[in-house]
């Protein structure tokens, strides 16, 4: 028999609810595993650390539960299929690596909490919790193509990577190996579809050796990744806290030893939006500044992070730009840390648009690090990626989500970074609700209590099967 698109929302919408149990417990086995990348323990078959690999051998082991035919790429990525006739690869993929815990959470990060219609874990919606809906979106598709008696018209392929958070090098291997899906999307972003990104600029600002001669700073500390705004930073300082002056978000500690903890607390985002946010690691370098805890060689750097966290749209360090696809380039400080070596080291993390370059980006930096008598290390540039929002394949998408949820949305461009970047046909398509309002102890992924509703799993479930059921109808 043949499905209109009607009966297979219909049918999408009774099978979720007959196997979200299922689905949830799925999730929960994902986010039990630790899968942040340690590049000392890399190994043979796991090149990202063991935690990725446990939960990659997870991902293809359900996959291989549904009778997808499973690959291993070597432990960088695992790949199942659902086979087509036509010659040509739909692919979904998601990643099932995670940043790191960080402080602050309810409930224990990496056994998942349900609460309040929530699930609660790191993973659940960055991007482990929409791993499984593809999975078992693929499932369902399995099931229509056994009741019409014939296979699909395009090969599914559902790929699991490990690498995504800390510089998706399981991507560069994967088209190193194999050829490119002909479309594919990533279930890691916001409705209705992402057709553009950002270009991103990373680096790190390294202070000239600071000696331990009539050191002030004994400490400087912030943040957990790069890619979010810190909301705790501290300096362990030789100072007599008693004589030091009270500031708004600034808590300072007496340790008792002739030194005192100076802490910001700020409000943490994620880099790629930091509108409204409150950068710790600035709030802790500026009350420093204001009260002169600090020698002349600190004070350099100092000056540095003032520049570094004096604005959210690079004006500050000399390369704000913006276009008509993107708006404003963005940059944040993401951590800063004291090496064993006397140095101390502030990563930035720029999301920038098409009217400037990296090579414009990097002059600029290093013209700053030099005023400040610091240097810049470890630059990773990626450029813009725009593709066609007008293609049938994208249509396909935007309008089996805007018929769905009754909304009249158009392609989006955004300044954060996806694996759809690097495909030459790719974008990223959901579940993150865009309209969804959220209780206020719930956070957003890359902090603390992460969570996802279980509606909006549901909702992105059905969408997906009949996005995939009209992308079978598609010559791509």
């Amino acid at each position: 028999m043949g499905y209109t698109d009607k009966q297979v929302e219909q049918e999408a919408r009774a099978f979720v609810e007959e196997h979200f149990e299922e689905v949830a417990a799925d999730i929960a086995r994902l986010v039990s595993q630790r899968s942040v990348e340690e590049p000392d323990k890399a190994a043979d078959g796991a090149p990202w650390g063991p935690g990725p690999r446990a939960a990659l051998d997870i991902a293809l082991e359900l996959m291989a539960r549904e009778g997808l035919a499973v690959t291993d790429g070597e432990g960088y990525l695992g790949w199942g299929d659902l086979p087509g006739t036509s010659g040509k690869t739909v692919a979904m993929i998601s990643h099932v690596d995670v940043v790191p815990e960080g402080p602050g959470w309810d409930s224990e990060p990496y056994v998942m909490d349900r609460r309040e219609g929530y699930l609660v874990g790191r993973g659940v919606i960055d991007d482990k919790g929409p791993w499984v809906v593809a999975l078992w979106a693929t499932k369902f598709m399995a099931m229509l193509a056994e009741r019409q008696g014939a296979p699909l018209a395009h090969t599914i392929r559902l790929i699991a990577g490990c690498n995504e958070e800390t510089g998706m090098g399981d991507v560069h291997w994967y088209l190193e190996h194999q050829a490119e899906p002909d479309f594919l999307f990533t279930p890691d972003g916001s409705w209705p579809v992402i057709y553009a990104e950002k270009g991103g600029f990373k680096a790190e600002f390294v202070s000239a050796p600071l000696g331990e001669e009539n050191r002030v700073i004994v400490e400087l500390a912030g943040g957990h990744v790069t890619n979010a705004i810190p909301f705790e930073a501290h300096a362990i300082v030789r100072a007599d806290a008693s004589a030091l002056p009270a500031a708004d978000r600034v808590t300072v500690t007496d340790l008792g030893d002739g030194t005192c903890r100076i802490e910001g607390h700020g409000k943490g985002g994620h880099a790629s939006l930091p509108e409204g946010s409150v950068n710790a690691i600035g709030l802790v370098t500026d009350y420093l500044l204001a009260n002169g805890l600090c020698n002349d060689a600190e004070r350099a750097y100092l000056e540095l992070e003032h520049d570094v966290m004096g604005s959210t749209d690079a004006s500050t360090l000399g390369f704000a730009s913006t276009d008509d696809v993107f708006g404003p380039t963005t940059c944040i400080g993401g951590t800063v840390r004291t090496t064993d070596d006397g140095h101390f080291v502030q990563t930035i993390d720029s999301r920038y648009v098409t009217t400037v370059t990296g090579e414009q980006i990097e002059a600029a930096v290093r013209e700053v690090a030099s005023r400040h008598g610091a240097t810049v290390e470890g630059v990773r540039v990626t450029v813009p990626s725009v593709g066609d929002k007008d293609s049938a394949a994208v249509r396909a998408l935007v309008d089996t989500y805007n018929e769905l949820t009754d909304h009249q949305d158009e392609p989006l461009a955004i300044g954060g970074g996806t694996y759809a970047r690097h495909f030459a046909h790719g974008v990223a398509f959901g579940p993150e609700d865009p309209y969804e309002t959220f209780p206020a102890w719930c956070g957003a992924m890359h902090g603390p209590n992460e969570v996802v509703s279980e509606r909006t799993l549901k909702d992105a479930f059905v969408i997906y099967c009949v996005a995939l059921w009209r992308l079978m109808q598609v010559e791509l």
